[in-house]
């Protein structure tokens, strides 16, 4: 009886803003439900509960979002209900969940034709209707091409000292302060530093501050209820997104008055202005992909690089073969020299262990379409406008593809991978924009802090951090860095 009564104190303590929202939607629900679930039924194959009209199993949803669990906890639990596909509905969208290298297959290889780019609409409405995540058809192909230059690895090169440096300081500083940090809030700081460098040439630290505070709401509203209550955390996100374009906006004002040429990815946006429409960014695509650059590389890759100091305390064996070809490098390098493109491309051993980490971290848990037309995918009815869910997750575990696939071992990737059985980044037309700068940020991070510093994870709990849509764990794997003799 008290779990049920906490159970119920937790709902309307996190989810007060959309009780009343929910009553209606289930009063008239009750009227409905048993049609309705009558014909989702004679419409596919497909196993899983639809719930009530609109609301579904979106509070199932967000209670697992809000547990130590994770949000996939919603999905393993409905794995073992089901079977390994499985329906459902959330957010008012019907939802199937697709567990194969077949399945991933034919929704990636015809992205546009069959299946289009599908988001919940607390994350659409977060990052803007422009971004390179959300953009209609017609008009993603060109925003993409247009963004892709500036993260081609040649472009990156630059970046690497740059970054390389900011890293040897800031883990040198902690190292003499002798005191225990958290990795996650390391990463993200440095991450959303480098970040907005590169991209917007900001280096002020009170005008960071601002942006990463806000890019932090926006961030938390991207699993909300879509529902502007004062108090709610879409409310906050999307007030903060309204502030965050106004400080863009300016930024892109005044380096068109000043005719600033500062070599970062927005004056490489600018410099087309002159060119014809089809061959430019408008200001409201342009401030729609900073935003989403800035909370997609910081959010990903910083939770990415934390699991990789986690798994590799984990896995010493690992960590020593990692330790001992960073130091060769190092040792082929002048005293104090920073890191090329050269140096990352000779980490042969250090990219598988980005690798195993990005396929046992899933940062990003599934991969979301909609289907444009009516379909089927291994014998399963997939009706137009349901969202299909990649479980990428699923796939990187699935012990057909990976052999041992909870064991941390990066030489599983000394052969060839079937197609689609290794997608951290996605394939094919929508593969991940900044899937070169993840890996050269987690290249250049593995680099120094095995050449340089030996550490221990002092909390070993494993619980995730609530209300995030990327796995993190709560404790932020907490370490006290000594220098390597």
């Amino acid at each position: 009886m008290s779990f049920v009564l906490n159970e119920l104190l937790f709902l309307l303590q996190h989810y007060g803003d959309i009780i009343l929202a929910a009553l209606i939607s289930i009063g008239i629900a009750v009227l409905l439900s048993r049609s309705l679930r009558r014909v989702a039924t004679s419409k596919s194959s497909i196993p899983g509960r639809l719930g009530l009209p609109f609301v579904g199993e979106t509070f199932s949803f967000l209670s697992a979002a809000s547990s130590t669990k994770g949000c996939y906890d919603f999905v393993m639990l409905r794995r073992l209900w089901h079977g390994r596909w499985f329906k459902t509905r959330i957010f008012g969208k019907l939802h199937v969940f697709i567990p194969s290298i077949e399945g991933a297959k034919t929704i990636l290889a015809n992205d546009f034709t069959l299946f289009n780019k599908g988001y919940v609409k607390s994350m659409a409405d977060a990052v803007g209707k422009e971004s390179v995540l959300c953009a209609p058809q017609e008009s993603h192909k060109r925003i993409r091409r247009l963004l892709s230059e500036p993260f081609s690895m040649n472009s990156l090169s630059k970046f690497v000292q740059k970054f390389d440096k900011m890293v040897c300081e800031r883990l040198k500083k902690l190292q003499e302060n002798g005191k225990r940090f958290a990795v996650l809030d390391f990463t993200m700081k440095i991450t959303f530093d480098a970040m907005c460098d590169m991209l917007m040439s900001i280096t002020c630290a009170s005008l960071l501050e601002q942006i990463e505070k806000d890019c932090k709401a926006v961030s938390d509203a991207m699993l909300s209820f879509p529902v502007m209550i004062p108090g709610t955390r879409y409310y906050k996100g999307i007030k903060a997104r309204n502030r965050l374009m106004k400080i863009f906006e300016e930024i892109i004002t005044q380096r068109r008055r000043v005719k600033d040429s500062p070599g970062d990815v927005l004056q490489s946006m600018l410099d087309r202005d002159l060119n014809k429409t089809e061959e430019k960014l408008s200001d409201s695509e342009i401030m729609d992909n900073l935003l989403t650059l800035i909370i997609a590389g910081q959010s990903t890759t910083s939770a990415a690089i934390m699991w990789s100091v986690k798994f590799l305390d984990e896995n010493k064996e690992v960590q020593h073969r990692l330790r001992e070809e960073q130091l060769s490098i190092l040792r082929s390098k002048p005293d104090n020299a920073l890191l090329t493109l050269e140096d990352l491309n000779n980490m042969s051993y250090g990219s598988k262990v980005v690798k195993e980490t990005l396929r046992m971290s899933n940062v990003l848990l599934w991969f979301p379409r909609v289907a444009l037309c009516d379909c089927t995918i291994e014998g399963f009815e997939i009706k137009k406008g349901w969202h299909v869910n990649i479980d990428a997750t699923f796939i990187h575990y699935d012990p057909v593809l990976h052999k041992n696939p909870t064991q941390f071992n990066p030489s599983r990737f000394d052969e060839m991978q079937k197609p689609y059985s290794y997608i951290p980044f996605g394939s094919g037309s929508r593969t991940c924009l900044g899937m070169n700068m993840a890996k050269m940020i987690m290249l250049v991070f593995l680099h120094r802090l095995t050449s340089g510093y030996d550490w221990k994870v002092d909390d070993q709990d494993a619980s995730l951090e609530r209300k995030s849509h990327i796995p993190r764990l709560r404790s932020g794997c907490p370490v006290t860095l000594t220098t390597l003799q």
